[in-house]
């Protein structure tokens, strides 16, 4: 049996007190493997017919594809923004102990 196709999901928080909670309770409920916080970005965006800037946590959040619509729904709760962002992009390769890694690690029972 093969494993799903796996996922690299980007979000973004407003600061890093929300993204160390969104990214604690993905990997606990195994929805991710890991999810990496990358604090300092800045953003400039159209909200509500205005341009923003704000500084942001990125989140780098590692997945196996069969848990995205899970994960989408939990973010939805967990998130501060009214619109989080959510964007994703299949993995075509790498090391294989990793991948395999991830695959473990977000199934619902280990």
């Amino acid at each position: 049996m093969s494993s799903p196709p796996l996922r690299l999901l980007f979000s973004t928080c407003p600061d890093p007190a929300s993204a160390a909670r969104v990214a604690q309770a993905l990997v606990e409920e195994r929805l991710a493997a890991c999810v990496s916080r990358l604090p300092g970005m800045q953003s400039t965006y159209r909200w509500q017919d205005t341009v923003e800037q704000a500084d942001e946590v990125l989140l780098l959040i590692k997945t196996a594809a069969d848990r995205v619509p899970a994960l989408q729904r939990r973010l939805g709760e967990l998130h501060p923004y009214a619109v989080p962002e959510l964007v994703e992009v299949e993995i075509a390769g790498g090391l294989p102990a990793y991948l395999q890694w991830v695959h473990a690690e977000t199934r619902e029972e280990p």
